[in-house]
């Protein structure tokens, strides 16, 4: 109970802050030269902080700190109804919400963030355009936008808006091209199983390269364009997008978090060398431990689920182009009693042909398959080959007494 009252005693604080930060900086005499600040912050540990985060910062130079005002496009409320339902399929809604500076400094700073920030070159009548959409965006009924990962995120939405308030426009350098995923993994190597995840469920139009425009969806992407790129204006007078850049904050050695000691291509390794013995014993003692299929099965099936109804279902951004719902799919969910009852009566069915078939072929297809996927995940699928393949060589060589009786078509005389 105490942590409750200390979120909604936390909230309500930062609520009037918010008002009030507004109110005194909308106050004051715009001839002050408000400026405008791009802030970019380093990767956290959680998994919706390892790609950083960007925000614009709001100030009049001269002025105390807490008349700074942040404005922030990624924030969500876990409470929302059916949020975890509307986040699977793609229809997670966040809001820009004000911030004043000091709260949002001393948050990142707590997390041991790095925090840059971009002053931008803009004319006085640029910078006021820019707050008053800023305010105008973050009214109760503006403040929520439907939000995409790869093209309306926080670091989109604010260049899309300090580019909508130019006299001008905007011509950034060309940076060496990536794709989405190339991208991802600058951000995610530290986080392997983070990184996994991301290759099971994006598809093939995540490896397509992207032109500098797209590249700009992360934060420390979109750091690099500004600092580069320049504003012409009307006539084609050409300045720097950036007038100066400063790191408010130092990176800060953080507690590392205990987590899984292995990352996913060792497992993939053992794991295939585990399926691989299996199947050495059953040759060797001549049995089918169907109990293997009864544990194997389901979790096959619930990641085929899950990678199925990502690709049918869900509005993500590329989850809809997935080869891999080739061999992940619901079918062994679907199959196993079928399968289990078959083995209890030692009879081969013929699913065992069916999946044989889908793997054999994914792996002879994977070098030609337009998509990342990864050593681990084809590991994966040729552990999962194991078992059909040691069904249907085993099969032959069960002793008479476990095949399937074949009753003769003549008649004895």
């Amino acid at each position: 109970m105490k942590l409750i009252e200390k979120t909604v005693l936390r909230w309500l604080v930062l609520v009037l802050l918010c008002v009030s930060g507004q109110t005194g900086l909308r106050a004051q005499n715009l001839n002050d030269s408000i400026t405008i600040s791009l802030l970019t912050c380093s990767p956290g540990d959680m998994v919706y902080e390892l790609y950083g985060h960007t925000a614009l910062l709001v100030s009049v130079p001269g002025r105390q700190q807490p008349d700074s005002v942040v404005y922030n496009y990624g924030v969500f409320n876990f409470s929302q109804p059916n949020f975890v339902w509307r986040f699977l399929v793609g229809k997670t809604d966040y809001m820009v919400q004000p911030i004043p500076y000091w709260v949002f400094r001393q948050e990142y700073a707590e997390r041991g963030s790095e925090v840059w920030s971009q002053q931008l070159n803009l004319t006085r009548e640029e910078a006021i355009a820019v707050y008053d959409a800023l305010r105008v965006n973050s009214l109760p009924e503006h403040c929520v936008y439907r939000y995409n990962f790869l093209t309306e995120n926080c670091t989109t939405k604010a260049r899309d808006l300090i580019e909508s308030c130019l006299h001008g426009t905007v011509r950034y350098k060309e940076q060496p091209k990536k794709t989405y995923r190339e991208s991802l993994h600058e951000f995610t190597s530290a986080s392997p199983w983070a990184e996994l995840g991301d290759d099971l469920l994006l598809g093939a139009h995540t490896d397509t390269l992207l032109d500098d425009r797209a590249m700009q969806f992360l934060p420390y992407h979109l750091k690099s364009y500004f600092e580069a790129a320049v504003i012409c204006d009307t006539l084609g007078t050409p300045r720097p997008m950036v007038l100066r850049t400063t790191r408010l904050l130092p990176p800060q050695e953080r507690p590392s978090v205990p987590g899984f000691p292995l990352s996913p291509l060792p497992c993939s390794l053992l794991f295939f060398g585990v399926m691989g013995l299996i199947v050495a014993l059953e040759c060797w003692m001549k049995r089918m431990w169907w109990v293997v299929d009864l544990l194997l099965m389901p979790v096959a099936g619930v990641l085929g689920l899950f990678v199925t109804f990502m690709f049918f279902v869900s509005e993500h951004p590329t989850v809809d182009s997935n080869w891999l719902v080739w061999v992940f799919n619901p079918l062994p969910l679907c199959c196993m009693p079928w399968v289990v009852w078959s083995a209890v009566k030692h009879r081969l069915c013929a699913y065992h042909y069916l999946n044989a078939l889908m793997l054999a072929s994914f792996l002879i297809a994977s070098p030609w398959i337009p998509q990342y996927l990864g050593a681990p995940a084809v590991i994966l699928v040729a552990s999962l080959l194991w078992r059909p393949l040691s069904y249907l060589y085993n099969f032959r060589r069960l002793k008479p007494s476990m095949k399937p009786r074949r009753t003769s078509s003549r008649k004895k005389k």
